[in-house]
């Protein structure tokens, strides 16, 4: 036997065992390098900004119709009966003054009226001469003189106010007294009509305002006097401004809303029109807020919030959102002023969360 080859074997052994910790110490660095990389990876990557405090203003908003002052809006009718033979508007149109809105005829008792009015005068002007020829002959009193003259001075009145009523008139036609719309038209062609019966109702062009409706937890912040925005809500119309006139303090119990009337200026009316719907906002007080970007403000179930970042990890801050509307938003809540407000990537966060920022 080669008494070398024992030593021999024993050095192949301790390599062998040199190359498998040399491979377990590799797998331990490839492990712990793995491990590192996790790290990295397990940061969201998110968008920060600085929050700044800024002034912002409490608004009101609230939905209404255009519709005519009722301090000014005209009633039409007639002292006497008659029939409608014309019908020359409709409810809601437009008229410019002069323009016909209906032709009528009296009815056969103003008629009547009329002609015994005429009749009466006649009579009662003979009578006069009659009695003015028996005075010179002295077979007529003083007394029966001033008679004769009173009678036919009150035949006269009565005439002209047959004449007043459209007793003298086969026809008449009511004209818009100013520019206006025609809000309502309350009988139709043929139709018989006694005296003092509304035929329709005319608002004067210059005479329109908005009726609201305000949630009442809103009105003990409003104030007459106040300017409204109005925005129409049938398409991009132009901005009217107007002027809060009345709040009601009495809540309506169809609606549940509290009545609020805006007056507009006089020349509201060639942008709006009656029984449009206009959406109203009202600037009450100003407050101090977080002025951050609109996509930092999260909702959930248990209310508003946002991400802050502190020591690179993402931190959970409840607010309340005081002005939505913009791009940028006021929110108030106890932020802290030196962390950054996470803006994108915010959705992906929970509190907690290990975040890679950068700076917008």
């Amino acid at each position: 036997m080669n008494p070398a080859l024992p030593k021999q074997t024993l050095s192949m052994k301790s390599v062998c065992a040199l190359l498998l910790i040399g491979l377990l110490a590799g797998c331990s660095h490839a492990a712990s390098g793995e491990n590192e990389a996790a790290s990295v990876d397990g940061q969201v990557a998110v968008t920060t900004v600085k929050p700044l405090q800024h002034t912002f203003q409490d608004t009101v908003e609230a939905w209404g119709t255009v519709v005519g002052d009722p301090h000014h809006m005209r009633t039409i009718s007639f002292a006497h009966g008659g029939q409608v033979v014309a019908v020359q508007v409709a409810p809601g149109q437009a008229v410019t003054r002069g323009q016909p809105l209906l032709t009528i005829t009296p009815d056969p008792a103003t008629r009547s009226a009329y002609q015994q009015a005429q009749n009466a005068l006649t009579l009662a002007r003979g009578e006069l001469v009659r009695t003015e020829q028996l005075a010179a002959q002295r077979l007529a009193t003083q007394s029966q003189w001033a008679t004769a003259r009173k009678g036919l001075a009150d035949a006269q009145a009565t005439l002209e106010a047959q004449r007043a009523v459209g007793g003298d008139t086969a026809q008449e036609t009511v004209s818009a007294p100013v520019d206006g719309v025609v809000t309502v038209v309350s009988v139709g062609l043929g139709e018989r009509f006694a005296a003092n019966t509304p035929l329709l109702n005319f608002t004067p062009a210059h005479a329109l305002l908005v009726q609201l409706g305000v949630q009442p937890e809103d009105a003990l912040s409003l104030q007459p006097n106040m300017a409204v925005q109005l925005y129409s809500e049938y398409g991009a119309a132009a901005r009217v401004v107007g002027t809060l006139g009345m709040v009601g303090r009495s809540v309506d119990p169809q609606t549940h809303l509290l009545p609020a009337q805006v007056e507009l200026p006089a020349d509201a009316s060639a942008m709006l029109l009656v029984g449009a719907v206009l959406r109203a906002r009202m600037s009450t007080a100003d407050f101090s807020a977080w002025a951050v970007p609109r996509a930092a403000v999260l909702h959930d179930e248990h209310g508003n919030y946002l991400f802050q970042v502190e020591r690179s990890h993402a931190k959970r801050v409840d607010v309340k959102l005081r002005s939505p509307d913009g791009d940028t938003v006021g929110v108030q809540g106890p932020l802290d002023a030196s962390s950054r407000v996470i803006v994108l990537g915010a959705y992906e966060l929970n509190d907690g969360d290990a975040v890679r920022e950068s700076v917008q």
